[in-house]
């Protein structure tokens, strides 16, 4: 079997501190990409000298610069800078499209490894490596409670198609759990690679502080379409999290609010009614994306 071929678009907005570090990790790889397109999305530090020197030295590397919006658009924002990095990479011949963050670092064989994995699951649609915290030494998990469906939106892996099957990432809050309920609603597994891990070096959430990031995250799950049951359930197990009740008040008002306010959800409605069924199935106690073997 042939060499499988990647490329990778990275959004980057105001990661002077730690961009750097996730150059330097791709450049070690030793499965390198065809084409990594990193998109300076109006930042305001140092981080677009850092992608044009970046650009400057390894002529794999594509430099995008996008204007200044003024403003952190949770969500959204993230989406349409990684689709102007897509545009750039045309229709050229590559298996695998990868969306990573700028804030990362992992080892040098860590693409080819997770390719590798691919590679002996053929039904393996969506993949990545678990995000681990800096202040761990990059050891711990980040986050204890994803689902074993869920692969962090920092580093997500698409086979070719199922990226086409799944008609690409939508531009909202909740992206990156649309993608993967629509990949399993159409056969594919989706899940994180426990043993190949990532050093994230700014928490999940740090930019916009816990409260408006609870809140994102409920408006997040909104948009995505949860059964209002389930969400309920979500925001009672969060009660007890620290600081207490900000997480489950953040969640509840982010998705309650969508109604009030008549916040558009995802258009596909078979793919909420897949959600909704698996998700009463996960209240029931019955097998269910939630249940299920799919971490490799």
């Amino acid at each position: 079997m042939s060499t499988p071929a990647y490329v990778v678009v990275t959004p980057s907005r105001n990661e002077e501190e730690h961009l750097q570090r996730t150059i330097d990790s791709m450049v070690e790889q030793t499965l390198r990409p065809q084409k990594w397109i990193i998109v300076n999305d109006g930042s305001t530090d140092k981080s677009g000298e850092i992608i044009d020197r970046a650009a400057r030295e390894n002529p794999w590397i594509k430099a995008l610069h996008r204007a200044d919006r003024g403003f952190r658009k949770a969500g959204g924002g993230v989406i349409e800078a990684f689709y102007d990095g897509y545009a750039v990479l045309g229709a050229e011949g590559w298996d695998f499209i990868v969306k990573l963050d700028g804030d990362l670092s992992f080892a040098p064989s860590y693409f080819a490894d997770c390719l590798e994995r691919f590679r002996h699951d053929d039904k393996i649609g969506i993949g990545g490596g678990t995000i681990c915290s800096a202040a761990s030494g990059g050891h711990d998990p980040e986050s204890q409670g994803d689902p074993p469906f869920h692969v962090r939106g920092a580093t997500k892996i698409y086979r070719r198609a199922c990226w086409e099957a799944i008609g690409g990432l939508l531009k909202a809050p909740g992206w990156d759990t649309v993608d993967e309920v629509k990949a399993n609603m159409l056969g594919w597994t989706t899940c994180s690679f426990p043993d190949m891990k990532v050093t994230h070096y700014r928490f999940a959430g740090d930019a916009d502080g816990s409260w408006k990031n609870w809140v994102k995250n409920g408006r997040a799950n909104y948009i995505t379409g949860y059964h209002p049951a389930f969400m309920l359930f979500k925001c009672v197990s969060r009660l007890m999290e620290r600081p207490r009740g900000v997480a489950a008040a953040g969640l509840f008002w982010g998705f309650f609010g969508g109604y009030f306010q008549n916040v558009p959800q995802v258009e596909d409605r078979d793919l909420i009614k897949y959600l909704r069924q698996q998700q009463i199935r996960r209240l029931t106690f019955r097998d269910s994306l939630w249940t299920r073997g799919t971490r490799r």
